[in-house]
């Protein structure tokens, strides 16, 4: 991550990125890390461990002479989503109106969200800001899960450093305003771009459909909620489902801003790669695409760009190895700036964009358009109405894809991170099912795969002087050409053991976020699984290929906010909240859930980081 600072205190951090000695001839010699590995922070069997989240690990960092040091690791609670922080007189988890104005859930008691998503902590001019989203209520105030959504939100809140001790300590909170966007909708993951901002997300399930499915009356009520209790009174299904990037200002202000430009889908995250204009995204749910954006200009995702979608031409047999197959990529359209698509999503319909024709279940055929499955597993017969081609390329990006030819069978794509080194991207596939396996029944089938229910991480291995299927170049050097799983970040499904998981506890499950660091060569991976009873940040080296768990989350919890701080005055930092605490998995033995329910807080929930860590670089 690229940060502003002044001269003298980027020189100082530097500095403290290494190790300076005295030698025997009064000469000064550094040590510099280079490289770091990491002990097994065990699979936690006693309730004692279930109910908290912990490390035991020791990173082991080796210098350039050859010698190493040990460095145990220690898990830090920032604050919990019911603290309030400084001078914020609401708790951090507290949702808000467009006039923020704290909001009620349905149980009439103040609506505190149980679910800290992603994080970005932020050097501004020598201060440090973190970033936080809260991603959907999960329980009211009565104890009672949710029935409805609610308007979501963000944190900005100060931190203060320990430059000797390395201890981070928040000092003060501002919930962030996103009455100028019209409101925010289910932000999940999110990113830190190389222009020192935060890009979140909004992965919007509710306020996809299509108006002739049942599910449209999902996004009826999406709506509803942003108008009555949010309080956009012109909010429409086109207002939600896009990347926002936050700017945080020398003074600490925080300014939101809507990427309608970039498409709009279920969005995971979006993560710029190091050339400053190629977006990759992670678009959860079922029957989704892989997308690429690149932006007409470089570290600015406002002034437009170009869409591609992927098509998978798998090059393996069918198999439980992840498969392996070429891309290729699908122009969708192209955008000169937000404003442009922001004023085609405030005047447009889903009917004044697509014809809508019947499907024939009995022929598989379609009255009229092309029959897709693009975010459901509805079968859909559409046409893009004449003139209305860019408004559909970047208002509903994936039924275009699917349209166009890509590949639409992708399942609950999370997380994406980049090893810019080696020029390869990753992809989190939580559950590799539904779309992914092999079948005759669907308008496509290009992915045939055997179910995985731990899912996998894939590897794209990215190149330039790439062509999209119309043939012309595609104006980026990180353009995905080859898409795998390596045998090491593919999970396991096992018989459900005594604890209750139904995945090996030795190998990732249910891959989310994942974040790349380019100074330890390691890929860290948060877990969201339904098949551990606790999961797991695990730390994966690219180079020895070995695969470590680093963390484990309160049972039921699933490991969110990943992000790696290199060098910040002398300390590296692994950020990692947990959330939902206490949501046991289905198969959970029952005795132990009988043991951790009354150890658990179910109404918190954890911002933190990983500590213990030299600065390495």
């Amino acid at each position: 991550m690229f940060m502003r600072r002044p001269l003298a205190l980027a020189i100082s951090a530097l500095m403290l990125g290494s190790v300076t000695l005295l030698t025997g001839c009064n000469e000064s010699s550094t040590l510099t890390p280079t490289a770091i590995s990491f002990s097994e922070t065990p699979a936690p069997t006693t309730a004692d461990k279930m109910a908290v989240t912990h490390t035991s690990s020791i990173a082991t960092v080796t210098f350039n002479d050859g010698s190493t040091k040990d460095y145990p690791l220690s898990y830090n609670k920032l604050f919990g989503v019911k603290d309030k922080v400084g001078t914020n007189p609401y708790p951090a988890g507290q949702v808000f109106n467009s006039q923020m104005q704290p909001v009620n859930d349905a149980s009439g008691k103040p609506a505190v969200i149980e679910t800290p998503d992603s994080n970005s902590l932020l050097n501004i001019d020598g201060k440090l800001y973190l970033v936080t989203h809260y991603e959907y209520d999960w329980i009211d105030g009565n104890g009672s899960e949710t029935t409805s959504r609610m308007p979501m939100s963000m944190t900005l809140t100060n931190v203060a450093q320990d430059t000797t001790t390395g201890k981070l300590t928040a000092t003060n909170q501002t919930p962030i305003n996103f009455s100028n966007v019209g409101g925010l909708w289910i932000p999940c993951f999110g990113s830190q771009t190389p222009w020192n901002t935060h890009l979140g997300s909004e992965e919007d399930y509710d306020m996809q459909f299509n108006p002739s499915t049942s599910g449209y009356a999902t996004t009826l009520s999406g709506v509803q909620v942003m108008r009555d209790v949010y309080g956009n009174v012109n909010a429409s299904p086109y207002h939600y489902g896009y990347l926002t990037e936050v700017v945080v200002g020398a003074n600490g202000s925080a300014t939101p801003a809507k990427h309608y430009g970039m498409g709009r889908g279920t969005w995971e995250m979006g993560k710029v790669m190091p050339d400053g204009k190629t977006v990759y995204f992670g678009d959860d749910g079922t029957n989704v695409a892989l997308f690429m954006f690149v932006s007409n200009t470089v570290n600015d995702l406002s002034k437009g760009g170009t869409l591609y979608a992927a098509k998978w031409t798998q090059t393996s047999a069918v198999g439980s190895d992840g498969g392996t197959a070429n891309l290729t990529w699908v122009k969708l359209g192209t955008s000169t700036s937000d404003a442009q698509i922001k004023a085609l999503a405030d005047t447009n319909t889903f009917e004044s964009i697509f014809n809508n024709g019947t499907f024939d279940s009995a022929t598989k055929t379609c009255s009229t358009g092309t029959w897709i499955r693009a975010g459901s597993t509805n079968d859909e017969c559409v046409s893009i109405k004449s003139g209305q081609e860019t408004a559909a390329a970047f208002l509903e990006s994936r039924r275009v894809a699917a349209i166009k030819g890509a590949t639409t069978e992708f399942n609950k794509m999370e997380g994406v991170a980049v090893n810019a080194k080696d020029k390869k991207i990753y992809i989190a596939m939580s559950y590799i099912d539904k779309g992914m396996l092999a079948s005759t029944s669907t308008p496509t089938d290009h992915i045939q795969l055997v179910k995985n229910n731990a899912g996998g991480t894939y590897t794209l291995d990215a190149s330039s002087g790439v062509k999209d299927t119309e043939g012309n170049a595609i104006n980026s050097d990180y353009v995905g050409t080859k898409m795998y799983v390596e045998a090491a970040l593919l999970g396991k499904t096992i018989t459900t053991d005594a604890l209750g998981n139904t995945s090996d506890p030795a190998k990732i499950a249910n891959t989310d976020n994942v974040f790349f660091s380019e100074a330890m060569r390691t890929l860290f991976v948060g877990e969201d699984s339904g098949t551990h009873v606790n999961n797991f940040v695990w730390a994966y080296n690219v180079d020895s290929k070995k695969l470590t768990r680093i963390l484990s989350a309160v049972s039921g919890a699933e490991n969110t906010g990943l992000q790696v701080l290199e060098g910040l005055n002398g300390h590296a930092y692994i950020m990692s909240n947990s959330q939902h605490h206490g949501d046991f998995i289905s198969t959970h033995n029952a005795a132990s859930k009988t043991t951790l329910t009354p150890m658990i807080d179910k109404f918190d929930a954890t911002i933190g980081y990983i500590g213990g860590l030299p600065a390495m670089k």
